[in-house]
């Protein structure tokens, strides 16, 4: 009875990609990559391809390896579901005051200084 039920699984396609993109609401961007050998000259190349993917939890994050899995039609683009989070994306913390390029004691300039009156050009 169980080898019955294994055969009337259904296998969906499945591909491991790279998420690019989590601006939209419950959508993600997934990047593959595959390595080809060029049709004429044989040499590798690789190819990428970006699938959109219906992420329900937002469990996805920028940077992040994923397994997405075919499904049916959810909109005009999104074909696939995320199945799971591979590996995680590493996440930098940085504080505030190490972003600040300027020193303080100094004031930062807004532009060259000319001595030009504003008004017509070349008078």
């Amino acid at each position: 009875m169980a080898d019955e039920a294994q055969k009337h699984e259904t296998h969906k396609n499945e591909k491991v990609g790279q998420v690019v993109s989590t601006k939209m609401a419950k959508t993600i961007v997934v990047e593959v990559s595959r390595r080809v050998p060029h049709p004429i000259y044989k040499r590798i190349i690789s190819k990428r391809k970006r699938f959109y993917a219906h992420d329900e939890k937002g469990e996805a994050k920028m940077g992040d390896m994923v397994r997405i899995i075919e499904c049916r039609p959810l909109s005009k683009l999104k074909r696939w579901t995320l199945g799971e989070v591979v590996r995680k994306a590493v996440q930098v913390s940085v504080e505030p005051s190490a972003l600040d390029l300027v020193p303080e004691g100094v004031k930062a300039e807004t532009g060259p200084k000319t001595n030009k009156k504003p008004g017509k050009r070349g008078k």
